[in-house]
Order: C-alpha cells, then sequence, then structure tokens
C-alpha cells in the first residue's frame, strides 16, 4: 500500500508511526507502534518494526511512502543548558526560547559561570549551549566573559549566542578554531521588557536537526528519514500555534507518563498587561518533569497524600496500597482508570498554576496596590488536551474543567467559559513537524483530531 506521508515520533521507550494521506482531502488513516531501538544501536529497527506494526493494523502486507518526517524526544530529547546575566531577565527569556523550541533545559545560570558551572556542564554533556545577557548596547561583560569559558571548554557542541549584539564579532574571534560550532542570533532580550524570542527558537530547532543524527543510535536515521526532524514537545508547540491563526487564545495541556507539559499562546489582557512586571511571551511553554501519571506516579500521591488520595477515590489506605504495588502503564479495571484519572486531575490543576500568572496585592504610603506576575491565562477561549491521559481516558473533558473550577480567585486562569477540546487522534506532535510544509493540510487534520 502507498501512503503520502508518515510521521515517526521516536521516544525514549516507544517509536509511533502516523500514516497520512494528504491532497485536497487530507486524511489520518492508521497508526503503528514499537519499542524504541535507539540503546541497541539503530533508531531504524524500532522505526522499521513500527512500520510493520502499521501494515498489520492496517491489514495489509507492506507499507510504501512518499515521505517520512519526524520528531525525538529519545536518549533524553533536546538537552540544553541555557547562560544568562540577569534571571529575571536575559536568562528568562533564553530559557522561554529555549522551552518554546522543545528543550529539556539540564542548567541555568545567571552572571558570571564559575568552574562548578562549567564542570557541571560537562557532565551533562548537552546537545546545545545557549549564551545570552546584557540588552543591546548595555552591559556587556558578562557575556563575553561566559563565551570565553564555554568556547575554552572546547566542547564538540553547538553554541547559539542571543546576548548583546555589541559582542558578536568578539564572540566569533572566541570560538573561532574550536570545535564548537557557533549559531550568532538576535539578542532574545534586546532591551528592557522586550522578549525577541522567535529567532532564538527557529535555530535551536535547526541546529537540533542538524545534530541529532550524530546522537547515539541516531547515525543512520536519515536512511529512512527523509524530511525534518523536530524535538517532539517543540511539534506540539507548532501545533498550538498553527491553531492560535485559526481560533485565537488557546492552551494544550500534555500529562505523559513522565511529565506534564503545558504550552500557551495568548497575549493576554491589555488590563493585565499594564500590572504586569515582567514581560510574557506569546507562545510559552512550561514542563514539569515532577508530574507524570506513570513513571512519576509516586511523586503525585506523595504531594497529595495517601490518605487524601484514598479519601477521593473512596476506597480504604489497604486497597489504594495495592493499587499503587500493581500500577499498570495501561489501566484495566474501573478502580485502575479512576485512580489514573486522579492522579491526571492533580497533575493538570498543579502544572497550569505553576504556567499561570498570579495576581498580588501590595501595601504601601499610598494604599492598596495590585501587580501581576507570570502569564495571564484569562482570556483563553479553548482548552487543548493530548498526550496519553488526555487522549483516552474516559472523563478526560471533565478533567480539563477542573482547571477553571480550581481558581482561588487571585490567578491568571482560562475561565469556566474555555472549550474543551481533545486530541482524539492524539496526532498533534505529528501534524506539529507536518505543519513545516504542509500547513493547511496539518490545520485540517488537527481540527478533525479535535472535532472542531
Amino acid at each position: 500500500m502507498k501512503i503520502d506521508l508518515l510521521v515517526a515520533e521516536i521516544g525514549s521507550t516507544t517509536t509511533v508511526v502516523n500514516a497520512f494521506n494528504l491532497g485536497s482531502c487530507p486524511e489520518f488513516i492508521g497508526q503503528g507502534q514499537a519499542p524504541t531501538s535507539v540503546y541497541e544501536g539503530d533508531v531504524n529497527i524500532g522505526l522499521k518494526s513500527a512500520i510493520c506494526n502499521l501494515a498489520k493494523n492496517m491489514n495489509v502486507d507492506k507499507i510504501e511512502h512518499t515521505e517520512l518526517i519526524a520528531t525525538s524526544s529519545a536518549a533524553g530529547g533536546l538537552r540544553m543548558t541555557v547562560h544568562g546575566l540577569v534571571y529575571d531577565m536575559t536568562v528568562k527569556a533564553a530559557k522561554e526560547a529555549a522551552l518554546g523550541a522543545g528543550a529539556n533545559i539540564q542548567y541555568i545560570t545567571a552572571g558570571k559561570l564559575r568552574d562548578s558551572d562549567l564542570n557541571k556542564i560537562k557532565e551533562i554533556e548537552p546537545n546545545i549551549i545557549l549564551i545570552a545577557g546584557g540588552v543591546d548596547y548595555g552591559e556587556r561583560d558578562t557575556a563575553l566573559y561566559n563565551s570565553k569559558l564555554v568556547a575554552g571548554l572546547n566542547l564538540d557542541v553547538p553554541v547559539i549566542y542571543a546576548g548583546n549584539v555589541e559582542n558578536q564579532e568578539e564572540v566569533k574571534d572566541l570560538f573561532k578554531d574550536k570545535k564548537s560550532e557557533l549559531y550568532i542570533v538576535e539578542n532574545v532580550y534586546p532591551k528592557i521588557d522586550e522578549l525577541n524570542i522567535g529567532p532564538t527558537r527557529k535555530v535551536i530547532q535547526d541546529v537540533f536537526e542538524k545534530h541529532i543524527i550524530h546522537g547515539p543510535g541516531m547515525e543512520k536515521v536519515r536512511e529512512m528519514v527523509t524530511g525534518t526532524i523536530m524535538p517532539t514537545p517543540g511539534a506540539v508547540m507548532a501545533s498550538s500555534e498553527l491553531l492560535y491563526e485559526e481560533i485565537d487564545d488557546l492552551i494544550t495541556v500534555d500529562v505523559g507518563g513522565a511529565t506534564t507539559d503545558i504550552h500557551s499562546v495568548t497575549e493576554g489582557s491589555e488590563e493585565i498587561s499594564r500590572i504586569l512586571v515582567n514581560p510574557e511571551p506569546l507562545a510559552k511553554r512550561t514542563v514539569e518533569g515532577d508530574l507524570g501519571v506513570y513513571v512519576n506516579m509516586n511523586n503525585i500521591v506523595k504531594m497529595v497524600g495517601e490518605e487524601e488520595l484514598a479519601k477521593e477515590l473512596g476506597i480504604t489506605e489497604a486497597e489504594l496500597k495495592s493499587i499503587i504495588e500493581d500500577y499498570k502503564p495501561i489501566p484495566e479495571t474501573q478502580i485502575e482508570k479512576d485512580f489514573v484519572e486522579n492522579l491526571t486531575v492533580h497533575a493538570v490543576v498543579t502544572a497550569i498554576k505553576r504556567h499561570a500568572g498570579y495576581l498580588r496585592h501590595l501595601y504601601g504610603p499610598g494604599g492598596k496596590k495590585t501587580i501581576a506576575e507570570g502569564k495571564d491565562l484569562t482570556l483563553v477561549k479553548t482548552i487543548v488536551g493530548t498526550g496519553g491521559a488526555l487522549s483516552r481516558l474516559p472523563n478526560r473533558v471533565e478533567i480539563l474543567k477542573e482547571i477553571a473550577l480550581s481558581n482561588k480567585g487571585n490567578e491568571l486562569l482560562p475561565t469556566k467559559e474555555a472549550k474543551v477540546v481533545i486530541d482524539n487522534h492524539y496526532i498533534m506532535a505529528s501534524l506539529g513537524v507536518m505543519s513545516k510544509k504542509y500547513p493547511e493540510e496539518a490545520l485540517r487534520l488537527l481540527k478533525d483530531s479535535l472535532g472542531m
């Protein structure tokens, strides 16, 4: 059987292949999966197995395809370290750029690097190092100092410089004849209270695609993958931004076994922007590495407490302990489904509160003053659910409605009027990478999966 486009999602444990036909009426036609083979030294083994599984699921002998593109979070995904000047300014801007691109940020520093920081960078072995610091024509020394130290490490790791524009020529000289490939980008924080993260995000993804094939087990990936390769979280963000252009302000909630990611695309209200302490990007991603409903299930249990969880589920603590001890990646019995749904509610609400901003009331000689900190989600019209849990659980819509119900009054969360939709085909990441070449087809397929 001939298929127009296959999109592989190469995860740390599982590789999923989604099949699409394009043309005037694009359609999602099937899905296959297999264990990821990155640790066997060749990711193509898992890719071929997933395509065979796709053929089996579609009841055909063989799958042929015109194009194969991919997203990847295998072997830790896009590991980055980020180094800037002031944490709430240039460091935050660089961090937003990296997270929006789909990075797994391993280490962040503010100010001048120390020997311990350099040792940490070497220990992490990042895929990319991002250096920022100073507004344009402002403070120069810190970014130059850090660039000199990073260049001195002479690591075979790409380095992106996105700091004070005045330093660019000197930074180029510092990395001349070094193993690190240097990329110079526009300043992520060119003026006070002004973010410019788009150019850095794009370069991060370009660098990832160029260098991912040098990762363990990925060396032969270009033998099969003919087109774009993106970090999987970056692809989910790309889908969210594509949908934003069509339907306006939204958030995407992605609950997985290990993490919970929140992607928001909204300007927020003018009223809140006038009292906002620090600027926020239009598109923002946060990843909560402690909130997963399988690998990190015990973190949520500990956070809520076994006594409280048992009470919420209407069971004894002994019954809860039995469920935890025999916990499966896919729930089978009703009580197991109830347990996973309960974990998912706590993961969603906790993650969204960490992502969203809030109002603070200050009292001084002039009386009460209200300020806002963080991302304003009050104008969000649509909440999108994706990921294994929110694409499959029976009460997924009700789970996402808990976001608005959880507001304690001072939190800048979506209101009860926000519409909840679900990525029923679980293809949001695939459509994000597809949108780079086929945006119209990706949007139609996304709206179909969301039932819009």
